[in-house]
């Protein structure tokens, strides 16, 4: 009778408690994104929608990746039972914890983005070949595959910074799956935004944030194996 009686499923173990206990962190999180993101979203919602912007627009982007961080790190750390729901102490303890080296991670992609994106909205002005077009959108596109694989690193690790870049760059490459699945939720984001608004994207913020560090698990599986014992 004991056996059986410790067989069962405990308090906030069944399928049920696991799915609340999941939905609840998801909106937990969001708003702890919205919060952390709020000065930067104020800022872009009033610029108008101008090339000459784009320095702007990357300033209003910068608390988005020490947010993203968090949220990878309390995702990471998030435990399907309702008697241990700890989403926000997670998120701020990875947020204090990774903030230095995210953004030394992030501020170097903007500028980068924005230098591609410079270049790409004053394409025809340059006169410079088709070709040239398409080459800098391939580097921007290497540019946000690299810094996903970077801020999932940064975030559930801690490797120096140079490390975490060679590491990304390595892993484009290594795990072909985590690279192509993030550039599909990459799609799916420009798609959303496209489609609706830079709004409806800031309130999937955590569901795309979670689908990321789904899509990354080869990745830190491989990391954890080789570099972590």
């Amino acid at each position: 009778m004991s056996d059986a009686f410790e067989a069962r499923p405990q308090f906030g173990e069944g399928p049920l408690s696991r799915a609340a206990a999941r939905v609840y962190s998801l909106l937990v999180i969001e708003v702890l994104l919205l919060v952390t993101t709020a000065p930067g979203l104020v800022l872009f919602l009033l610029l108008e929608p101008d090339a000459s912007n784009l320095p702007l627009v990357a300033l209003c982007a910068l608390p988005l990746g020490p947010a993203v961080s968090a949220a990878l790190y309390a995702f990471d750390r998030h435990r399907p039972d309702l008697a241990d729901l700890t989403p926000a102490t997670n998120f701020w303890r990875g947020y204090r914890a990774n903030l230095r080296q995210v953004l030394a991670v992030w501020a170097p992609s903007l500028l980068w983005l924005t230098i591609v994106t410079a270049n790409l909205t004053h394409f025809a002005v340059a006169g410079v070949p088709d070709w040239w077009g398409v080459l800098l959108v391939l580097v921007a596109l290497g540019v946000t595959l690299w810094c996903a694989n970077a801020l999932v690193i940064t975030s559930l690790f801690a490797f120096r910074t140079r490390d975490v870049a060679r590491l990304a760059l390595h892993f484009l490459a290594r795990t072909p799956g985590v690279t192509v699945g993030n550039a599909c939720l990459l799609l799916v984001a420009v798609a959303v935004t496209v489609v609706t608004s830079e709004a409806v994207l800031g309130l999937l913020g955590s569901v795309l944030v979670l689908t990321l560090l789904r899509t990354c698990r080869p990745l830190i599986g491989e990391i954890e194996k080789e570099f972590t014992g």
